[in-house]
């Protein structure tokens, strides 16, 4: 097989409006080499066009591994997974820089979006999949670069993450305490750290007679509850139409009678609504939030409130008012997540801080705890 046949291959069933079988690809195949094929030579066009045509080519083996949080190509000869392992480099390749541009674009037209010269950056959702694309084309970067997010669904419950060694049966208690006296906490980490697991876990643990109502991004949470209502936002189309924000479920929650409302990722503007929530009858609410520390938090929220048109005094009088705790979740360079430290939020002379009140390395900081 040629690079030629494979290209005017290629060009032949991009241009057709039909289903993408084995037999139309092989029947292509033998048309545009004019003339008698080998079965081993269809066998291989077949492979190769299949991949190019369907699912997310070479890297369909990455994405079906239970283990794989990520695949990132960076070259057509670097193709990179991270998981429970870590980050490593693997065996895949893609033939040429064109291959790799191909495969994201297509990516990207079956989420919705458009990724050309003029558009050369896109963000979307595969559909079905559960897994999150984005991808860079030149100039913007050297070589096409291609990230895609694998969201497993989070429905461990506590012993299960105590018997991964997330954390000991002393914290598995204290974190049933802080459900069951309905204490309002955010979840925090970075990327990949098991902040989504955690807190799918803790709703868990929500009495059943308790309707929970849930805002996400994307349906990451799957917590062993009854009553769990997830609404989940939108992103506007190729023409910048019908989107539907973060922001605005979380008002069309407090309208679905919730006990409990959850925003699966503070990101955005949408902490003014969360916060009003929690300080008018809401109580034992949660969110996660992207932070490298607890003492860090505070400035993080501020950030977002000011994208609502919060003040830091109105921000910090509110979080104090309604959150009560933050609990800190690491990965390790292994992979391994784990609960670092639970910090409690207090008012200071100069705003609002988080205070250690148990670390992974040195225990309980507090005799009297805030539950």
């Amino acid at each position: 097989m040629t690079a030629a046949l494979i290209d005017r291959v290629r060009h032949r069933l991009a241009g057709a409006d039909i289903e993408m079988t084995a037999a139309v690809v092989a029947d292509a195949v033998r048309s545009e080499a004019g003339g008698v094929l080998a079965d081993s030579d269809v066998l291989e066009a077949l492979q190769v066009l299949r991949q190019e045509f369907s699912g997310t080519g070479p890297l369909d083996p990455l994405l079906a591994d239970p283990g794989t949080t990520d695949v990132l190509v960076t070259a057509p000869d670097q193709v990179w997974v991270d998981g429970s392992g870590g980050l490593r480099r693997t065996a895949v390749t893609f033939p040429d820089e064109d291959a790799v541009r191909r495969l994201a674009q297509r990516l990207a037209v079956a989420a919705g979006r458009r990724l050309d010269d003029a558009s050369p950056c896109v963000d979307g959702w595969l559909p079905g999949s559960g897994v999150r694309l984005h991808a860079v084309l030149p100039p913007i970067a050297d070589r096409t670069c291609l990230s895609l997010r694998v969201l497993r669904p989070a429905s461990h419950d506590l012993a299960a993450l105590q018997g991964l060694g997330t954390f000991d049966a002393e914290i598995a208690e204290a974190l049933r305490e802080i459900v069951r006296k309905r204490l309002a906490f955010l979840v925090i980490g970075g990327t990949g750290s098991g902040k989504t697991s955690l807190l799918s876990a803790l709703l868990g643990c929500v009495p059943a007679n308790e309707r929970i109502v849930c805002v996400e991004d994307a349906g990451e949470l799957h917590p062993d509850h009854p009553q769990f209502v997830r609404l989940v936002a939108r992103a506007p189309n190729v023409e910048g139409a019908g989107e539907i924000t973060v922001r605005a479920l979380v008002r069309e929650a407090l309208r679905m009678r919730p006990d409990r409302i959850v925003v699966g990722e503070v990101r955005g503007a949408e902490v003014r609504e969360l916060l009003a929530s929690l300080n008018t009858g809401h109580e034992g609410g949660a969110g996660t939030l992207h932070a490298n520390s607890p003492a860090e938090v505070p400035a993080r929220l501020e950030a977002l409130g000011a994208l609502a048109g919060l003040d830091s005094r109105a921000l910090h009088s509110q979080v104090a008012a309604a959150v009560r705790l933050v609990l800190h979740m690491r990965r390790a360079a292994d992979g391994a997540r784990y609960l670092d430290e639970i910090g409690a939020f207090a008012r200071t002379g100069s705003g609002l801080q988080v205070r250690p009140i148990w670390t992974r390395a040195g225990g309980w900081h507090e005799k009297e705890l805030p539950w």
